[in-house]
């Protein structure tokens, strides 16, 4: 932690995220994003990530949110951890140090193993694409 924030902690004992704040001031006009660094760096064990998801109460309070929502820090990534925000409002939207930017939520992940075939099974849905589920 390089920064003058305490650790991010899970704020009830039934949160999945715990929040990440700003290292510094940023304005966020309409329309645009900036990078809000934290000043945290983490080794995370190979077989996890950490997924950088928005906050309901920014989105609402002030239309801020994830840009690349969730974001994924990898296992092997050792820089700081930042947060893309990007601003859906009609306003500007002010970001100050210490304020509650995102939260990070650990997972579990497993790497594909590719097998190429050259058919696949058939299935009720088949081609089927987007919107194409429950539809007689």
């Amino acid at each position: 932690n390089k920064s003058h924030n305490d650790l991010p902690l899970y704020e009830t004992i039934g949160s999945a995220g715990c929040d990440v704040r700003s290292t510094h001031d940023e304005l966020i006009y309409p329309g645009g994003c900036a990078l809000i660094k934290t000043g945290l760096y983490v080794e995370i064990p190979i077989g996890y990530e950490i997924q950088v998801r928005p906050r309901s109460g920014l989105a609402f309070k002030k239309n801020l949110t994830v840009l690349n929502s969730p974001g994924t820090i990898d296992a092997d990534y050792r820089g700081e951890i930042g947060v893309i925000l990007i601003n859906h409002g009609r306003n500007s939207a002010t970001i100050e140090r210490g304020d509650r930017i995102g939260q990070l939520v650990l997972n579990k992940v497993e790497q594909i193993e590719w097998d190429e075939v050259s058919e696949l099974s058939d299935t009720d849905r088949g081609h089927g694409g987007f919107g194409s589920t429950g539809k007689q």
